[in-house]
C-alpha cells in the first residue's frame, strides 16, 4: 500500500506512461511483441490490447481522479492475464510464462494503487480560523512591547537631523485679521 495520495498520484502516473509505451509497441510492431509473450499467432489480439493500452495511459495522465482509470488497468491485467493464460494452455512456453509473470506483478501494483486512490479524501484540514497566534488575548497584549522596548542603536536618528524641540521654535507672528 503506498503511504500517501501524492505518491499513489505519482505511481499512477508512472503507470500512465508505462501504458503507453508498451501500448505502442504493441500496436507499431504486432508481430515482435506477440513472439516476445510467447503467442505468435495473436497479432490482431495485441493490437487491441495496444489500443486499450494508449487510452488508458492517456486517461491517467489527464485524468483529475486517476482512481476509476487504474481499475481500468487492473481489468486490463484481468484481460491480459487470461489470454496469457489461454496460450499457455495450448502449448505455452518460457517466454509465455514470463510475460504472465510480469502481467502478474504490474496487477498488483495496479490494484495497490487503485485501491488507495478510491479511498476517500483525509478529513477535512484543521481550521485556524480562531487562532491569532499570540499568546494572550488581544487586549491582554496592547502595550506589553512598549514597556521596556529600548530602540536600538543604529535605529536611533542621529542628533542633527532629529526635528527642533518645541519650546526652541519662535512663535509665529499674529496674523492681521482686519483686512
Amino acid at each position: 500500500m503506498f503511504p500517501s495520495r501524492p505518491q499513489a498520484r505519482a505511481g499512477a502516473r508512472a503507470l500512465g506512461w508505462l501504458s503507453i509505451a508498451v501500448g505502442a509497441a504493441q500496436l507499431l510492431a504486432p508481430r515482435q511483441v506477440a513472439r516476445a509473450t510467447g503467442m505468435p499467432h495473436h497479432t490482431l489480439a495485441m493490437r487491441w490490447v495496444g489500443v486499450r493500452e494508449i487510452a488508458t495511459g492517456a486517461a491517467l495522465l489527464n485524468s483529475e481522479r486517476p482512481g476509476t482509470w487504474m481499475w481500468a488497468r487492473v481489468a486490463g491485467d484481468v484481460l491480459d492475464a487470461a489470454l496469457l493464460t489461454r496460450a499457455l494452455r495450448t502449448g505455452g512456453s518460457t517466454a509465455n510464462r514470463a510475460a504472465l509473470l510480469a502481467v502478474g506483478a504490474l496487477a498488483v501494483a495496479d490494484l495497490a494503487l487503485a485501491r488507495r486512490l478510491s479511498q476517500p479524501s483525509p478529513t477535512a484540514p484543521v481550521d485556524y480560523r480562531d487562532r491569532s497566534g499570540f499568546p494572550l488575548a488581544p487586549h491582554e497584549m496592547r502595550g506589553i512591547a512598549r514597556r521596556d522596548f529600548v530602540t536600538p542603536a543604529d535605529m536611533r536618528v542621529p542628533a542633527a537631523l532629529r526635528p527642533w524641540a518645541r519650546e526652541s521654535v519662535a512663535p509665529a507672528p499674529p496674523r492681521d485679521t482686519t483686512g
